[in-house]
């Protein structure tokens, strides 16, 4: 039997209802209620609907992973969940479900955040984090370039994105050129059909001298050239505009993580969030960090979308850096910064 204590983990920051429970970097159970399908129809996630199916799937999915691991609720020595970044009343939810899971147990409580969060979930799958890393993190709410020095004292925005986040832009092409929601593996299916080379999409912040990024300008210029094509009646080539319109996001991407690591002196970069399941995403990665020297560590594609398990993950950081638990009155905080690992 491991000495680290056994970490209780809930996120509920969007659409699924992830628990999961870790002990050290060792993740015994994770289980996940996606109301995915809810929001489908609408092209996007509704907060109502969410925080809705937040309550309903909540003491069922807890039930779950302690049957997947076969311990007892009692056996939990802490209570991690995610307070922030994330919609206000899925956040709500959570938080409300850990008071009273610590409550009940007589444990204490801890408010992590959402996004570091997607970086410690890497230890899960890669063991210890080597610090200090880069951390590129690809979802539908955020992309971001953090330094991270200390999983749970010590990260550093490096830069954010300055309009859509990359996840965002992949649903919004998705819905311009009819494919489901959500768009990005549809979009990374049908590039696979195309020729990135077909046609030219702008790279937003390209060479701009710092680490932000932006693709509502390569949004529009997708919306633009089907506009243009519909006017003139040429033949639109779904996946040639799809490799295009993928080409371009991976390629700002992957160049702004390699130049951080780079210009800091690190040697690993981590990939997590639901982009960073992208094929092209994963493979463009892997050729420039071999060609910098650079270790690649990209968390299997469970991990990497929202999960329990990764904040149970950085629950146990926090933990095991001696901090001090969440008051009982803790608060979420849909903006949550990430200097912020433990949330207060």
């Amino acid at each position: 039997m491991s000495d680290h204590p056994l970490i209780l983990g809930i996120e509920t920051s969007c659409d699924e209802t992830g628990v999961g429970l870790v002990r050290g970097c060792e993740l015994l159970g994770d289980e996940v209620a996606s109301s995915v399908d809810q929001h489908a129809r609408f092209g996007g996630v509704v907060p109502e609907v969410a925080s809705r199916a937040h309550l309903e799937a909540m003491v069922p999915t807890v039930r779950r992973v302690l049957d997947s691991a076969g311990v007892q609720k009692e056996d939990i020595d802490a209570v991690a969940v995610t307070a922030g970044p994330g919609l206000a009343g899925a956040l709500l939810v959570g938080v409300s479900a850990a008071k009273a899971y610590a409550m009940a147990l007589g444990k204490p409580l801890y408010g992590v955040n959402h996004l570091i969060g997607h970086v410690a979930v890497d230890q899960l799958e890669h063991g210890p984090l080597p610090e200090p890393a880069i951390a590129l993190l690809v979802s539908g709410g955020h992309t971001s370039l953090l330094l991270v020095n200390d999983l749970a004292t010590d990260v550093v925005s490096l830069g954010d994105t300055v309009d859509d986040a990359a996840g965002e832009a992949y649903d919004k092409v998705a819905r311009l050129l009819e494919l489901p929601y959500p768009g990005g593996p549809h979009i990374d299916r049908a590039a696979q059909r195309g020729s990135a080379s077909a046609l030219r999409f702008p790279r937003g912040k390209w060479g701009d001298g710092t680490y932000d990024f932006s693709f509502s300008g390569l949004k529009t210029a997708v919306a633009r050239h089907v506009e243009d094509a519909d006017r003139s009646g040429s033949p639109l080539v779904l996946a040639d505009i799809a490799a295009a319109f993928q080409d371009s996001v991976v390629d700002v991407l992957t160049r702004k993580a390699v130049d951080a690591c780079v210009e800091h002196g690190v040697s690993t970069l981590v990939i997590s969030g639901g982009v960073a399941a992208n094929s092209a995403l994963r493979a463009l990665a892997e050729q420039r960090c071999a060609e910098a020297g650079i270790e690649l560590r990209v968390p299997r594609p469970r991990l990497c979308t929202d999960n329990g398990a990764m904040i149970a993950a950085l629950g146990a950081e926090v933990v095991a850096a001696g901090l001090p638990p969440s008051p009982l009155d803790l608060g979420t905080d849909t903006s949550l910064p990430v200097s912020m690992p433990l949330a207060v």
